[in-house]
């Protein structure tokens, strides 16, 4: 909008009216505030052509287009938003020089991380701007004729000494009262101890937008409902930000969100605090902030949000609905639990139409943020998706079918990509015609109890440190479960020892055997299979360390063949079938062990590990070849992103033989905070 077609006149009573309506009749203000109420105007008399003139001529300067304005309509203003009492008019101008010595204090706190913009405020604000506030709570307001926009108008800057912030810019001096007006509204509707109640034609229309937006939110129209959210937030209507932070959290964006006054609602508490205790989780936050989180809401919660923080905490916490959709949550959360991501999403989306809202406040199941297996299935790509999808009272709609994460097969594992920065070592054992529960009956490490309670795979990473006693002999991995495709199971390890070609035992023959216990859904007690074991190192060749590739298979506890690529050499035994065949996909590789003379042998591990691209392309052909070969494949996103149940296997590695020496090695155990920082910086 033009400076010429704003209406001030309009805006300015409008803001008189609303701020006099605000007051009780019998509520004591001062005289000045008095005086502004019966009058129904916080302005002054308009400033004549002559007093605009001799303001201009005094500065050396033609005043900005929109401040002049404002002049022509009052010559200064009372109670701009909550913390300016009294702006200038044209009697109470001169150049601010930084008499008070803030913008030397800014500048000395300028260092080389310092951004062009905090630079720029710093230098502008303090030397020959144009002080506004005559009477203010600590508040600085600036017009600044150094910041000039292409419309002629000077930036104004608004420094709150006791925010402790930047100051905020805003382009002109309609747009710093545009924001002023939206104050001055946050604060009288957030106003506990206001004795009349504050409605009026703008707080009327503005809650319409609030419903409207509640109702195009639940129809799928998510971004419509977040920007017109946006504009009610601002003017602090009651519901909107409380609306607009649940879409915030499933969109990834949770900074300071934190579902405005549903934290004190008996109805939402506990479904809101499930979600702030993931923030306050992953902040490693104390029981101190806790309480201050748990404060608002009524104390025959405490309890109850007590412990939904402590099984946040501990990866246990299951979002628990009625009806159809919870019957689905459980569902997919089987799925889940077994790495079946997708799968597991795409139930949860199918049943999202029969998901019904606890109440007015409530736009969708986002305590499924919260859910330790279902939680992690909620990126932001697939809140969107769920935002997306019509639901609650606006249920009917078509559901768009989501996209699937999951690229399938086994050759991602030999390719950087968003999951991971470089090329890393792992090992895993697949076994056929057994269930994931089966897999430490057949190759747990002895006195193994079963699996573990699902992780991720940073507190998989943890625990391993906190194993204590580990030895060069007795390589047992802590892997992670599930399934690999159809009628087949994995254990993975993204963590392991160095392959020790003289002293491996492939467990493949043990995995193949008959299980014990038969206890595992759809088990087949007593039977064997077949199980195979890839090992891939991509090595560091620049420091001496070829890149190593195995694969073993073995079928009712006898192994069949194998081979092992390592740098140059191909090792292998047994009838390999031909799609297998070593020498077709490593053949190349193999004989290209050479390094880059010019390399430099100190460069960054990740660059080494990916400094022999010949040895991924083999790697990735075995794996594709594989993933072809057996119809299997691995999760990537269950098993970089999900929680996955886990167990100890056997050692991979012999004992030593006669005259063989080995080294132990016993840590202490972590302690809980750098646990807490890996998980963190992970």
């Amino acid at each position: 909008m033009t400076e010429a077609a704003f209406n001030w006149p309009s805006f300015l009573q409008r803001w008189s009216d609303e701020w006099a309506d605000s007051w009780a009749p019998d509520e004591a203000l001062d005289e000045a505030d008095e005086e502004a109420r019966r009058a129904r105007w916080l302005g002054f008399a308009p400033a004549s052509a002559e007093r605009i003139a001799a303001l201009e001529e005094r500065l050396g300067c033609p005043l900005p287009p929109s401040y002049r304005s404002f002049l022509e309509v009052s010559d200064g203003w009372r109670n701009a938003g909550g913390f300016v009492y009294v702006l200038a008019g044209t009697e109470s101008h001169g150049w601010q020089e930084d008499e008070v010595g803030i913008g030397e204090m800014y500048r000395e706190e300028l260092d080389e991380d310092s951004t062009e913009e905090e630079i720029r405020l710093v230098e502008d604000m303090w030397d020959r701007t144009l002080p506004l506030d005559v009477e203010s709570d600590a508040t600085y307001v600036m017009l600044n004729p150094g910041d000039v926009g292409a419309d002629g108008e000077w930036a104004v800057y608004c420094y709150r000494t006791w925010a402790g912030e930047m100051p905020e810019r805003y382009a002109s001096f309609r747009e710093f009262m545009a924001e002023m007006y939206r104050e001055f509204h946050h604060l009288r509707a957030g106003d506990p101890g206001s004795a009349t109640e504050f409605v009026n034609a703008t707080t009327r229309k503005l809650d319409a937008v609030v419903e409207q937006a509640r109702c195009d939110a639940l129809a799928g129209e998510y971004r419509r409902a977040e920007d017109a959210l946006a504009e009610a937030v601002e003017y602090g209507r009651p519901r909107a930000a409380a609306l607009r932070d649940q879409i915030r959290w499933l969109l990834g964006d949770s900074y300071l969100a934190g579902f405005d006054g549903l934290t004190d609602d008996p109805v939402y508490a506990l479904e809101m605090l499930s979600v702030l205790a993931v923030g306050h989780v992953e902040r490693s936050h104390d029981d101190a902030v806790w309480a201050y989180t748990v404060r608002p809401a009524p104390d025959d919660l405490h309890e109850a949000a007590d412990e939904i923080r402590r099984q946040v905490g501990a990866g246990t916490f299951r979002y628990v609905t009625s009806g159809p959709f919870g019957d689905a949550l459980d569902e997919a959360r089987e799925l889940a639990r077994w790495g079946e991501a997708d799968a597991a999403w795409r139930t949860v989306l199918a049943a999202l139409p029969q998901w019904r809202p606890l109440g007015p406040c409530h736009l969708a199941p986002i305590g499924l943020l919260a859910d330790a297996l279902l939680g992690p299935l909620l990126t932001p790509e697939r809140g969107r998706e769920l935002l997306a999808a019509p639901r609650g009272e606006a249920a009917g709609g078509e559901v768009a079918a989501p996209v699937d994460l999951e690229p399938g097969g086994l050759d991602w594992l030999a390719a950087p990509g968003p999951h991971r920065t470089s090329r890393e070592a792992y090992r895993f054992i697949l076994v056929e015609s057994a269930h994931p529960a089966e897999l430490p009956d057949r190759v747990g490490a002895e006195g193994s109890s079963g699996l573990n309670t699902p992780m991720t795979a940073c507190e998989t990473q943890t625990t391993l440190l906190n194993r204590g006693e580990t030895s060069s002999y007795d390589d047992k991995a802590l892997a992670s479960v599930g399934r690999a495709g159809s009628g087949w199971s994995f254990a993975f390890d993204g963590q392991p020892s160095p392959f020790d070609e003289q002293r491996f035992v492939s467990p493949a023959a043990a995995a193949s055997g008959p299980g014990h216990s038969g206890s595992g859904p759809g088990s087949r007690s007593g039977s064997g299979s077949r199980a195979m074991v890839v090992w891939s190192d991509p090595g560091l060749p620049h420091h001496g360390s070829p890149a190593l590739f195995h694969f073993s298979l073995a079928e009712n506890g006898e192994e069949r063949y194998d081979f092992t690529v390592h740098g140059s050499t191909i090792r292998r035994s047994g009838e390999i079938p031909p799609a297998l065949d070593p020498d077709r996909l490593f053949g190349n590789a193999a004989a290209d062990t050479s390094a880059d003379p010019d390399a430099d042998p100190d460069a960054d591990s990740n660059a080494d590990r990916d400094a022999d691209p010949a040895a991924a392309r083999a790697e990735q052909r075995a794996l594709e070849a594989i993933a072809t070969e057996f119809g299997v494949s691995l999760p990537r996103f269950a098993l970089t992103h999900g929680r996955l149940h886990t167990f100890q296997t056997c050692s991979w590695t012999r004992p030593p033989g006669p005259g063989e020496t080995y080294m132990t090695v016993t840590l202490g155990q972590v302690d809980e905070t750098i646990a807490r920082m890996t998980d963190l910086q992970s």
